[in-house]
């Protein structure tokens, strides 16, 4: 089996961590990017190398697709490890093992230390918990790869307590915009569901009170499906089973042709099979699909167990993101979710790592109520908003310490220079990263003009001289050239080319260090850059 190019990226990128000494790394891929298929191939790859490979994974739908996956794209049988089976004894290279079955101490004891070389966890974001720690320190010498779905930023932060690395991420705007996800459209409803009375369980909202706030709305939330989703092939998520089930009887009163699935569910194989094959067209489940199903054609995702967990939320928006045929675009519906706190994930958590445009996007759709937004161009309009209001807020900043003489750039004035939201939405988690900067990033932020002492970790000290060093390639103005022009005034200097910035510079020294007549900073435009092959040393333009 080919794979498509961020599926071979990642499983050289998983290779070259563990070739670098980062034993424990992880793989981030949007659902229905084909994280199995890719470390099927990893598989592969380690039991070339001579080594056994363990695939860990809490449900027996995610062992079965990984078997599955195995055999179609590499021809690797597999034995399993679960229940009153065991891959002790097996020629089987490879085991797919159940972390209820493994974590038990008798049975875990049966296994040398060094058996396995390499552990592969699906679902990683499970890996937090107390069984998986058990296994991975008994089989403390193997690599570790770890794959999930985008993760919250507060998994993210976790997750680097038992990961070294992020080997690679793939996000769900470029699977997007690479056309291997459909594009999604948010329709915000005018119901507005008060939160205020849920309570927290276990960093989340606890279904219970979930139901008993939603309960007043289903009929009301039924009817505005009728106006939006009446052709679609819906999957609705709710908090409890009972809800669920009363919810199809509710859609069915309204004349859809609504199912029930659940864990306990006897029929619940041919009540799937029937829902692809279209005798139904809603799908009702608490929490059931949000992992091992896949229904490509499932065009409209109802979220009605409201959640504060990014990866859940992606989770249960993934059952909607394939390709199929006839299918150009996913609806997902939302609601006015009344709550204090604006924690509670919403659709622009799915395409906006940077806090402040989340919200600033949640409040656009909210504004646009009845109209089918595209996230994409949702967040290039938050984006923007927010950029704006950076410059606002950074105009201010500069206006308060204009009068001060330091040559040095604050790393914040910076970000918002050059308006980065990969500088700006950076939070150091794997090893390394959040350590103080070494004593030589400290002389290389000083040497380009930042101020070394604003700045906390090694991780955005490299982050920074990473951005610094790709806009000299680029031939972008410097932190110090931004620096100086901003003190007078100028404009979107972060923007600017080296040269046209040195030029006006070179102006305003050549006028006392005073702006020329005839130049107004905060209306001057820069000419555009004389069209030769330049580059930028040290501050230095030349021309080749």
């Amino acid at each position: 089996m080919e794979l498509r190019p961020y599926q071979q990226e990642a499983r050289e990128a998983v290779w070259n961590e563990w070739d670098d000494g980062h034993s424990r790394t992880l793989l981030v891929l949007p659902t229905g990017c084909g994280k199995t298929i890719v470390f099927a191939k990893i598989t592969e790859d380690a039991v070339r190398k001579g080594g056994r490979v363990l695939i860990l994974a809490h449900r027996s739908e995610l062992l079965e697709q990984a078997a599955d996956k195995l055999h179609k794209a590499c021809g690797l049988g597999s034995a399993v490890e679960k229940a009153d089976q065991t891959c002790i004894g097996s020629w089987f290279r490879v085991c797919v093992g159940s972390v209820q079955s493994l974590m038990r101490p008798k049975r875990l004891g049966k296994f040398p230390k060094d058996y396995f070389s390499t552990i592969i966890i699906d679902e990683a974001h499970h890996a937090i918990s107390d069984s998986y720690q058990v296994i991975l320190q008994h089989f403390s010498g193997a690599n570790v790869l770890g794959v999930t779905a985008t993760p919250d930023r507060g998994d993210k932060k976790n997750l680097g307590q038992i990961f070294d690395s992020l080997a690679y991420e793939y996000t769900l705007p470029q699977a997007i915009k690479e056309g291997y996800l459909t594009p999604i459209r948010a329709l915000t409803i005018p119901i507005k569901i008060d939160m205020t009375g849920v309570g927290m369980s276990a960093g989340d909202y606890k279904p219970g009170d979930i139901a008993t706030a939603l309960d007043p709305y289903l009929n009301q939330i039924a009817s505005e499906m009728e106006k939006h989703c009446k052709n679609r092939k819906t999957v609705v998520f709710l908090p409890l089973v009972k809800t669920s089930q009363k919810f199809r009887d509710i859609l069915n009163s309204h004349g859809f042709r609504a199912a029930e699935v659940n864990g306990m569910s006897a029929d619940r194989e041919q009540v799937l099979q029937d829902f692809a094959n279209n005798k139904y067209n809603v799908l009702c489940n608490s929490m059931l699909l949000t992992e091992g199903w896949d229904c490509p054609d499932v065009d409209c995702v109802i979220v009605l167990r409201s959640t504060k967990v990014r990866a859940l939320y992606c989770q249960m928006v993934g059952r909607g993101t394939r390709l199929a045929p006839g299918k150009d675009h996913l609806l997902l519906l939302d609601f006015l979710w009344h709550t204090e706190k604006h924690e509670l994930c919403r659709p622009a958590c799915l395409i906006c790592e940077d806090a402040e445009v989340q919200q600033k996007m949640t409040e656009n759709l909210e504004a646009a109520i009845g109209v089918p937004i595209d996230l994409e161009i949702a967040e290039q309009q938050a984006s923007s908003d927010v950029v704006a209001d950076r410059e606002s807020r950074l105009a201010e900043q500069l206006e308060a310490v204009k009068m001060r003489k330091s040559k040095l750039v604050d790393p914040l004035q910076y970000e918002m220079s050059i308006q980065s939201q990969e500088l700006s939405g950076y939070i150091p988690a794997f090893g390394y990263e959040v350590k103080p900067p070494t004593e030589d990033q400290r002389k290389q932020l000083e040497k380009k003009g930042i101020n070394p002492d604003a700045v906390e970790t090694a991780g955005k000290a490299e982050q920074i001289l990473k951005t610094i060093a790709h806009r000299q390639q680029e031939g972008l103005a410097t932190p110090k050239q931004i620096r100086c022009l901003e003190r007078y005034g100028f404009q979107h200097v972060g923007n600017w080319q080296f040269e046209s910035a040195k030029n006006l510079i070179d102006r305003i020294a050549a006028n006392g260090w005073r702006v020329p007549r005839g130049v107004t900073p905060k209306e001057y435009v820069p000419p555009a850059p004389n069209p030769k092959r330049e580059i930028v040393l040290n501050d230095v333009w030349t021309t080749i």
